[in-house]
């Protein structure tokens, strides 16, 4: 029996032709195709071992549908469970248990509530006025404060001062914010890492917006280090295709997002070098779990979690790459989007998304 592989995905044009092409092209009784929904039912089976993912967290209906499928056994990429459960403030608290190297990072309360919310009597647990001189002298000036839950560069603003900082705030409406310390960095890397276990870090210039195809951008002790904390908390996170950040600062690579779980893949962005090498590996990774499925509504160990040893023993068998002069290579944490170029450029100087 044909296996199925779905792909859902948004305005992205390279990648999924790419993709499809290459998983039905190996005949190795697995096919990808795009999935098509109407109004799926509660009881509905899924026709898919494996979906892969790119586009839940645009657009809701799909993550809906998602967590139905892995009911009825489908394997999804990213799990979506986890990816709701998610945030930047809780990933900041998870590296810095898991010992890796985080920013200093504060979480706000919001700025405003949804009607119905009235503000002496619903938020009775909230302390205020918030102490922002407090707030300052963890993270330091400048600092970041960006969207607990956000990505591709929205909402982020880097802050010189107390007076900026509580202004981007004021306007931050119904958004849970972070604040995290500015890490003036001195390298910085982006890694894509696929089926919990391959990790393939890229020289990548925020500047420039541009990753560098240059293989021994890291020392061998860097290398590992990147390599090796990247894969402890894509394992404790249970994600099978994220990117991650790592500005790099006196020798030490700080942990400054991870949560980027359909990171960007397009062939301009990676380079035409990275690009193949994203469309092989993910079309292995979802014949292998067509092949060998995971029951992810098991995987989900909030105690795994805790310790980063979720790793669920049907993920194996895949290599190990980036350490030391290996193909050096990059991972698409984001597209800037439409982030205005003055707050994408202070952003870069950091290399925060």
């Amino acid at each position: 029996m044909t296996l199925k592989v779905g792909l859902i995905v948004g305005r992205e044009w390279s990648f999924p032709p790419a993709f499809i092409e290459e998983v039905n092209g190996r005949n190795q009784g697995v096919t990808a195709e795009f999935v098509q929904l109407g109004a799926p039912r509660m009881d509905d089976p899924c026709e898919y071992s494996v979906i892969i993912d790119r586009i839940s967290h645009e657009v809701p209906f799909y993550r809906t549908y998602l967590k139905q499928a892995v009911l009825q056994g489908c394997t999804v990429v990213n799990n979506p469970f986890m990816w709701t459960a998610d945030d930047k403030f809780f990933g900041a608290a998870l590296a810095t248990n898991l010992g890796i190297a985080h920013p200093r990072t504060v979480v706000l309360p919001n700025k405003e509530y949804i009607p119905g919310i009235v503000h002496d009597e619903s938020l009775r647990n909230l302390k205020y006025p918030l102490d922002w001189e407090a707030i300052v002298e963890h993270v330091g000036l400048p600092c970041i404060l960006k969207d607990a839950h956000g990505g591709g560069w929205k909402d982020v603003y880097v802050c010189r001062t107390l007076e900026e900082l509580i202004h981007h705030y004021d306007t931050s409406g119904l958004l849970t914010m972070i604040v995290q310390e500015f890490i003036h960095w001195d390298h910085f890397i982006r890694c894509i890492c696929l089926g919990q276990e391959e990790i393939l870090p890229i020289k990548y210039d925020p500047r420039e917006r541009k990753y560098h195809v240059e293989h021994d951008h890291m020392s061998d002790t860097l290398g590992r280090r990147v390599v090796d904390d990247s894969r402890k908390l894509v394992q404790a996170l249970g994600y099978d295709m994220n990117s991650m950040e790592w500005a790099v600062k006196d020798g030490v690579p700080y942990a400054i997002d991870f949560m980027n779980p359909a990171p960007d893949m397009d062939v301009y962005s990676l380079t035409p070098h990275y690009f193949e090498w994203v469309v092989k590996h993910m079309a292995d990774m979802a014949i292998r779990l067509a092949k060998n499925p995971r029951r992810q509504e098991r995987a989900l160990s909030w105690e795994g979690l805790f310790t980063g040893s979720r790793l669920a023993t049907e993920v194996g068998g895949a290599a190990v790459l980036g350490t030391g002069a290996a193909p050096a290579s990059v991972s698409g944490a984001g597209d800037p989007g439409d982030l205005p170029d003055p707050v994408v450029d202070a952003n870069v100087e950091m290399g925060h998304s």
